[in-house]
């Protein structure tokens, strides 16, 4: 794990939260600029978890190595499901999916931070 790299992805993740709130409070649909926010997150969180599945078959794995793969599985798969169905949810309560899921986002990497420390 890289912490700045963390670090960027929980930053960057409550700052789309935040737009995605503001759209959903100003009762707009999805547009194309949180959908590249989305698809930004998804870039960051991919080269993450390669970098961690990478450290792990390279033998730096955490204690608990199968909670570690979950929780980075976890986080790729999130952006995208989120950015499907905020897309399929053409009212204000698609920007509100995709908030509560970038709101998920730090929880997880601050989590994966935890393991991969051996604090957790």
């Amino acid at each position: 794990m890289i912490g700045g790299l963390a670090t960027a992805l929980i930053i960057g993740a409550l700052l789309l939260a935040a737009a995605c709130v503001i759209v959903a409070i100003r009762n707009r649909a999805m547009g194309v600029v949180l959908l590249i926010g989305l698809g930004v997150l998804e870039l960051g969180l991919l080269v993450q978890a390669g970098i961690g599945v990478a450290k792990v078959i390279g033998g730096q794995s955490p204690h608990e190595t199968a909670t570690f793969i979950g929780y980075l599985a976890g986080t790729v798969v999130i952006p995208p499901v989120a950015a499907v169905w905020a897309l399929a949810e053409r009212t204000r309560w698609g920007p509100a999916v995709a908030a509560v899921a970038c709101f998920a986002i730090p929880v997880m990497v601050g989590r994966l931070l935890q393991i991969w420390q051996g604090t957790a």
